[in-house]
């Protein structure tokens, strides 16, 4: 029985980049969410690209609020960001969640990854993770009309918006960082690595996953 079970863990973790970590002296239990590589959307990433898909993620979220055993969620991210609405689905799902929750950036969490980073309870980044801040940018064919102008402010204004409220800055700020064109050779934006995204007011604290966990589980344990 106890094989299957952890054959059963080992499948979610490669499949999923899904596990429950139970194996601690305070018997707490919690899950742990890998938000990977691309964010995928309603179409398909490549084969060989790594990706990480909101269909199999919403889902996984949902049975973790229903489920009474399971006390508290990590997400750890490295993203290079996606698509905005499955990016913003996730982040407000986890946002939404009744149970504790810390985020840690990993590598990076960029575009739509930063309301993904912001979104949980309490925030950790590495010393050498970045978070990138750019204006919204739509694939396929865009019409010149002014309709079109307004609908991306519209997304801009809804990514802004959800950062933050749910971080120390302010919309006007993250607006001034995403059109900097000081910082980025081929793009407008900001990057910011480790302590500049605490200073920033995006990001609660430096710290790995030590720190993170340590967090989460006295969250736990006090309740909040």
């Amino acid at each position: 029985m106890k094989k299957r079970m952890d054959q059963e863990k080992d499948e979610k973790l490669r499949e999923n980049g899904q596990v429950v970590l139970d194996h601690n002296h305070d018997e707490q239990r919690v899950l742990l969410l890998s938000i990977i590589g691309e964010i995928e959307g309603h179409e398909a990433t490549p084969n060989q690209n790594k990706a990480t898909r909101y269909d199999h993620v919403l889902p996984r979220l949902a049975a973790f609020e229903d489920d009474d055993e399971l006390e508290g969620l990590l997400v750890l991210l490295n993203t290079q960001g996606g698509d905005v609405d499955a990016g913003l689905a996730i982040a407000e799902m986890i946002a939404s969640l009744s149970k504790p929750s810390v985020s840690l950036v990993l590598g990076g969490s960029h575009s739509i990854g930063v309301p993904l980073a912001v979104s949980t309870d309490h925030s950790f980044i590495v010393e050498s993770g970045t978070l990138l801040i750019h204006p919204v940018r739509m694939g396929g064919m865009v019409i010149g009309a002014p309709q079109s102008y307004a609908y991306f402010k519209r997304v801009q204004d809804r990514i802004t918006g959800f950062i933050a409220a749910h971080s120390h800055t302010s919309q006007e700020a993250l607006e001034n960082m995403m059109m900097d064109n000081t910082e980025l050779t081929k793009d407008l934006g900001t990057i910011l690595v480790g302590k500049e995204a605490v200073e920033a007011g995006l990001i609660d604290e430096v710290g790995g996953i030590s720190q993170a966990l340590s967090y989460l589980k006295s969250m736990i344990k006090s309740g909040k």
